[in-house]
């Protein structure tokens, strides 16, 4: 399974999102510190859902890095847009 591929699983299964966006943003920090050689390491997520509703920013971000649980250990760098979707 691709990097992607658990990445959205795992989002999808813990959150149930009604938008999740999983974009590979690796290839724009080619080369850079943290790039691993896999093409796998920079992603971007867009999640709304309403599991985040009432939940501060810190709280939403702590459950986004639940649900990936030891995948967060291969990403190099995770940039979030979260909302509940209100």
């Amino acid at each position: 399974m691709t990097m992607e591929a658990t990445i959205r699983a795992r989002l999808e299964e813990a959150l149930s999102p009604t938008r999740l966006d999983v974009l590979n943003e690796s290839g724009k920090h080619a080369g850079h510190a943290g790039d691993d050689g896999s093409g796998e390491s920079h992603w971007h997520v867009v999640i709304v859902s309403q599991a985040f509703t009432g939940q501060s920013r810190i709280a939403q971000h702590r459950a986004v890095h639940t649900a990936l649980g030891d995948v967060m250990s291969k990403i190099h760098a995770l940039s979030l847009d979260l909302s509940d979707g209100s």
